[in-house]
């Protein structure tokens, strides 16, 4: 018998859903303006006692940092794109905690992402969010809204009926009840979770997702371990580990099928599609958030460049209407941001 889904486990839900504001249908035009907009989603993104102003609305704690792309040519095949011809391409991204807490403690929070900007010589940009889920709880934007304002109900079974409705979210509690936790950002996995299309240069289009595979070796810490390390243990950890070595993941895009479900992240395609490893994302330097150039950045997943495009997965565009919703409310509060980042001195 399946073992009961603890209520309190979905304000896990409610803070990985989000991955920065995302997954919001208006864009698509599934839901009416007039029921629901970008701006009523973020709203209901933020905990009871408010959202913490001059943030992120989500992924609210992180830490930027510099490096860059160094493409091996590989991902040319498939892609006519500037950004996977072999060479070095600047990059900047973010290492984050899916939270709307900047202050939340690295060991309570299951699940982490990373943002990027790759630049091109040729002026365009590749912008990704990814998060070391390997699915995500809920198929179609409805479902997602759905789990959130279940989530929100003073009555639990609101959210018990959801779920048990829905069993992709009740696969996701149990994959956050046996996820293992590394030690360091340096050492996950992030991935995509949304389909994409690449263009080659003769036109022919492959849906695929993405990885960033680690090449740290990953050290998994028991709950024991995590409640002894300081509250800011990853960004102390990834600030110590680049100081002393530029940090590698290896880019790795996964090919689709033919048969493969493109629109629905809660469906992990099988280990056996071909992948192709493009090249490896270099980490050179790690700068607290407040003065460092990731702060200002909204990696916004439809910013692709020529030789990527969206496909039917609709969650990229509508997670760009709500990230530039979060983007324009942080930017008006900008003297409500600390100077400083608690994890990490400038």
């Amino acid at each position: 018998m399946a073992q009961p889904i603890p209520v309190g486990r979905m304000a896990l839900i409610a803070a990985v859903v989000g991955i920065g504001a995302a997954a919001f249908a208006y864009t698509a035009g599934w839901l009416s303006p007039h029921r629901i907009t970008p701006d009523k989603l973020v709203d209901a993104i933020a905990p009871p006692s408010g959202p913490a102003l001059g943030h992120r609305r989500n992924h609210a704690k992180g830490i930027c940092f510099t490096g860059v792309f160094e493409a091996n040519g590989a991902g040319s095949e498939i892609s006519r794109a500037r950004v996977f011809a072999r060479g070095e391409y600047p990059v900047v991204g973010r290492f984050n905690l899916a939270s709307p807490d900047p202050q939340a403690p690295d060991g309570a929070v299951p699940v982490r992402g990373i943002g990027i900007r790759i630049a091109t010589p040729d002026g365009q940009e590749w912008r990704s969010a990814m998060i070391d889920a390997p699915f995500f709880p809920v198929s179609t934007p409805q479902e997602f809204y759905g789990l959130l304002t279940a989530q929100q109900s003073a009555d639990p079974n609101v959210i018990k009926t959801f779920v048990a409705a829905h069993p992709t979210v009740a696969a996701f509690l149990g994959w956050l009840r046996g996820a293992q936790w590394t030690s360091s950002y340096a050492e996950d996995r992030f991935n995509s979770i949304n389909s994409f299309v690449f263009v080659a240069a003769s036109g022919k289009e492959q849906v695929v997702r993405w990885s960033l595979k680690p090449m740290a070796q990953p050290v998994f810490l028991s709950a024991d371990e995590r409640a002894k390390r300081g509250r800011n243990f990853l960004e102390q950890d990834i600030t110590q580990r680049v100081r002393s070595a530029p940090q590698r993941w290896s880019l790795v895009v996964t090919l689709a099928n033919p048969q493969d479900p493109t629109a629905d992240p809660t469906k992990a395609w099988p280990d056996d599609r071909r992948t192709i490893d493009a090249g490896t994302l270099v980490a050179r330097q790690i700068e607290a958030e407040p003065n460092a150039p990731c702060r200002d950045i909204n990696f916004d997943p439809t910013v692709l460049p020529n030789g990527i495009q969206t496909s039917d997965d609709p969650f990229p565009a509508a997670r760009s209407a709500a990230y530039s919703v979060s983007f324009n409310r942080r930017t008006a509060e900008a003297d409500s941001y600390p100077r400083t980042q608690s994890g990490v001195k400038p």
